[in-house]
């Protein structure tokens, strides 16, 4: 390879490598929420001996101006600096750095004076430094700059000079004003998206409209809905998700059980979108009006629920879509229109999108118009419908484009596929993506898992929600763990995860009954038919999920998953983890006994040094979901969990220990 050196200034020595956050070298932007503090590193070094600086650039992208922060040397080259996004959108940053000559003289001065051999053309060389600064310099501090290089130069005595060389006010005076003539800056500038808190941090309830009525039977409306707003708020969540609740189509209509075959009064999928009524802009119309839907996400600003809506971008047969744009849709060679397909399965009811449809553009253009539609009503949180079925590309730019109108949008991901594909989803765009949560039921699965989505660089891109039951999924482990089971996963997938979500009423009233053995469907599912529940059975969860998001809203620790830190236990049925604020001042410890029907007991070992306990006197353990109090002594602590009672521990740690005199034991 030749080198050419037009464009090159050899005299850039400092190298800048392996900076982050960064996604795919840059290709995609790190995401954080509003008021994180983005902490970036990167290698800084170069030849030789001679100290370096660097510093960090920060700006909103629609910013001019850039804020330079300061970058502290870490260790082996590695330089770090944070700063704070206090607001939604894209922000970007860089990273600089330079050979500090008036630091490395001033090292090695201080070096020479210990030896007692340091000259006076040591210091000569410093006046020269210092004169220079005060060229850059501005104000008072160029003229007493001016005055220091004159004494430096003066020709005293060394020993005389000593203590104007080596004041610690003039480091800091020069350190204002480096020489940057040569400095080498990063080769790309990286972006960060930064997100509503809710992004991090959210609690989501899923019911279907439909299934509010207080009437057995009846189809429920938008006023019953509103009715159901206080039962979650009751509950302690902050996002309510519908699913689709649009015209249902009537040709190749499901029944009961996902049978092929209807008959009449059955209500069909809601994701089987579109009628003569209308597709992805209209309501239903037993569910009521646009003003219901409105007095609907009005009543839940009021109780501070975020609305969800369900995006499902496939057709029913009769969807107007069908009818005026026949070429968004792929045709068999007899001239019909190709159903939805994942063989042995057939969804008549759907047809899919083609993205490779001549008229592509017009059809993304259509679809953006459907989120705007509902942005305009006030829903900014969509939970998309298998998204890896789509184009990728199409993602990227409706989101980008959605985000551009209203940057507080989130984009729940709905694909449970491979990892890769799920990757690349959040890393176009998707704020929250669904996991493999469900499946993981042992400790080794679960603790490699969740490691992964939290301590790997995938958490730059990724964030995942967790949850324990949807619509579709029914796991074994909840059909054959009972009502335990169902607690188990629920404190998991609180605790464990800052995003969770549950499908009920199905699950608070512990629906675990399959259509089939081996099927993870649900008999009489709410897919397919209005269900009746209810919300009052002495056996509902509704108290305990109300206690467990209770201690998720007051508790700073569980509203972030980076701190997440799994600890060891002598019995594998008995996992054990931490999460901690970022100021450190809230610290919780999990355990959960994974056996759904057999009391488990053992030992767990925290890392006291690491977690700031202190190693020499007990320190208080507060079950936050019982209120039992347990003093706990040293790293490792006794641990009894029957399933009877409750399957887990929730506790707060107190590093400070009150007592009942007039002063406190700080432990």
């Amino acid at each position: 390879m030749t080198i050419k050196l037009d464009g090159l200034d050899g005299r850039k020595r400092v190298i800048i490598e392996a900076m982050t956050p960064e996604v795919d070298g840059g290709r995609f932007p790190a995401k954080r929420t509003v008021g994180d503090k983005v902490r970036v590193e990167a290698d800084i070094f170069t030849d030789g001996h001679d100290a370096i600086a660097a510093s960090l650039w920060a700006r909103r992208e629609d910013v001019k101006g850039w804020t330079e922060i300061g970058m502290r040397p870490l260790v082996n080259d590695r330089w770090e600096a944070s700063f704070r996004v206090s607001e939604l959108g894209r922000y970007e940053f860089k990273v600089q750095g330079w050979v500090d000559h008036f630091e490395t003289w001033r090292r090695d001065l201080i070096k020479r004076i210990a030896a007692e051999s340091d000259a006076a053309v040591d210091y000569m060389i410093g006046a020269n430094l210092v004169a220079d600064a005060a060229e850059r310099a501005k104000g008072v501090d160029a003229g007493w700059l001016r005055k220091r290089a004159e004494v430096l130069g003066s020709g005293k005595k060394t020993s005389d000079l000593r203590p104007d060389a080596t004041d610690p006010i003039l480091l800091e005076t020069m350190l204002r004003y480096p020489d940057k003539r040569f400095a080498t800056e990063s080769d790309r500038v990286l972006s960060i998206v930064v997100d509503p808190v809710r992004a991090r941090f959210s609690s989501w309830y899923e019911f279907f409209p439909r299934s509010t009525a207080p009437e057995a039977g009846a189809h429920g409306t938008f006023d019953d809905c509103e009715k159901r707003l206080d039962y979650v708020a009751e509950l302690g969540f902050n996002v309510v998700y519908l699913p689709p609740i649009h015209p249902i189509g009537l040709k190749f209509r499901k029944g009961r059980n996902n049978s092929p075959d209807s008959v009449k009064g059955d209500f069909g999928s809601p994701w089987a979108i579109g009628s003569a009524d209308g597709g992805h802009k209209q309501i239903h119309r037993d569910l009521g009006t646009i003003d219901d839907f409105k007095s609907f996400v009005a009543k839940a600003k009021k109780l501070d629920l975020s609305v969800a809506l369900d995006i499902a971008f496939q057709v029913a047969p009769d969807h107007p879509y069908v009818r005026e744009h026949e070429n968004w849709f792929k045709k068999r060679p007899d001239g019909t229109i190709q159903y939805a397909e994942n063989p042995p399965k057939k969804y008549q009811d759907i047809y899919p999108f083609d993205f490779e449809s001549e008229d592509w553009a017009g059809m993304w253009e259509e679809l953006k118009s459907v989120f705007l539609y509902w942005a305009g009503l006030g829903v900014t949180i969509f939970r998309v419908d298998n998204p890896h079925t789509k184009a990728f590309p199409f993602w990227e730019w409706v989101i980008a484009e959605i985000k551009h109108d209203y940057p507080e949008a989130l984009f729940l991901a709905e694909a449970f596929t491979r990892p890769k594909i799920m990757y690349r989803l959040a890393k176009i765009g998707f704020s929250q993506s669904y996991t493999y949560f469900p499946w993981r039921n042992g400790k080794q699965e679960i603790t490699a898992y969740l490691t992964e989505l939290t301590q790997t660089p995938v958490r730059e891109f990724f964030r995942p929600n967790q949850w324990p039951n949807t619509p579709d999924i029914l796991t074994e482990f909840l059909q054959i763990g009972g009502r335990p089971a169902f607690i188990i996963r629920l404190l998991l997938a609180a605790t464990l995860g800052a995003n969770y979500g549950i499908y009920g009423p199905a699950f608070e009233l512990c629906e675990n009954q399959p259509i089939r053995h081996g099927s993870e469907e649900y008999l009489d599912s709410e897919k397919y038919e209005i269900r009746d529940w209810d919300l009052d059975r002495p056996d509902s969860l509704r108290d305990l999920i109300a206690r467990v998001n209770a201690i998720r809203n007051s508790n700073a620790a569980l509203q972030s998953d980076w701190s997440l830190k799994f600890h060891l236990t002598d019995n594998d049925q008995l996992l054990c983890y931490s999460k901690e604020s970022e100021d450190r001042l809230n610290l919780l410890v999990t355990v959960v006994n994974l056996d759904p029907r057999h009391t488990q007991i053992g030992y767990v070992t925290l890392p006291l040094s690491d977690l700031e306990i202190p190693e020499d006197r007990a320190y208080e353990a507060e079950d936050l979901l019982g209120g039992e109090r347990y003093l706990w002594q040293g790293p490792r602590n006794y641990v009894e969990l029957n399933p009877a009672r409750m399957s887990g521990h929730i506790l707060k740690i107190h590093r400070k220990m009150k007592v009942e005199t007039d002063f406190e034991y700080f432990l």
